[in-house]
């Protein structure tokens, strides 16, 4: 038995490391079994991985159900301002959201990682790691965030920041809040605006998106949310249309 199965099989539950142990025991039979064809081996090889994928999914999504409970909610620290330096909205800073979830996503055997691709803006996945052997990501396309007078090291680093914070929310249904509720309630009316830019698969559809989030929503510090988060989409669905005419 290989490394990464037995590490594997020893992070499921007893039930399920009983129905691994099973399908290993019949492979290992018709391994030393000479009248056994290299095909049927291949097949239970197979079967095995399928079934033990399976029961990864299902530890997964266990352990995920009973971390929720103890995901904090996160104080919103950060500022964007206008040109006058009056914060337009806030937002939780990475190093916050990191110190936070750390100790929760160990205390359940989850991991949390990113990689990132700068060939078409910056490309921020968070892959959500279990110990059983089960994965969940995600990803965000963003451009270089020159606000503020950064360089381009600066802009890269912020974006970067930036899809931190929002894949990891998106991953672990996050929630934050700030210090008065009417900008939560702000967060949340334009939180459903945003969900529907991110998914939009056309300019028009994006353009109808915006415009009906625009008319509804009227203080500047929603409006500029809103546009920041139409602009990340525009790149997303730009890129998208590049690598399409590529292939």
């Amino acid at each position: 038995m290989s490394n990464e199965v037995a590490i594997k099989q020893e992070s499921l539950p007893a039930q399920a490391q009983g129905e691994a142990a099973a399908i290993i025991h019949v492979i290992e039979r018709a391994a030393l079994n000479p009248d056994v064809d290299i095909e049927k081996m291949e097949r239970l090889l197979e079967m095995q991985e399928r079934i033990m994928n399976r029961q990864a999914e299902s530890v997964f999504a266990a352990a995920m159900a009973d971390m929720q409970a103890e995901l904090p909610s996160i104080s919103e620290r950060g500022g964007i301002k206008d040109r006058n330096g009056n914060v337009q909205s806030t937002y939780a800073l990475w190093e916050d959201i990191n110190d936070a979830i750390k100790p929760v996503l160990k205390k359940h055997g989850f991991a949390l990682t990113f990689r990132t691709d700068f060939t078409n803006g910056v490309t921020v996945t968070g892959v959500l790691s279990h110990k059983c052997g089960h994965r969940e990501t995600t990803s965000i396309v963003l451009p270089a965030d020159t606000s503020g007078n950064k360089n381009s090291v600066q802009a890269i680093g912020s974006s970067v920041s930036y899809g931190k914070r929002y894949t990891a929310s998106a991953l672990l249904n996050l929630t934050t809040h700030g210090d008065d509720d009417d900008g939560q309630a702000a967060g949340s009316a334009i939180a459903g605006a945003i969900v529907e830019m991110q998914a939009a698969e056309t300019m028009d559809d994006l353009a109808h998106i915006f415009k009906a989030a625009w008319n509804a929503h009227r203080s500047p510090r929603d409006r500029a949310e809103l546009t920041k988060h139409k602009d990340f989409a525009k790149i997303r669905i730009n890129g998208s249309r590049d690598n399409d005419a590529a292939q």
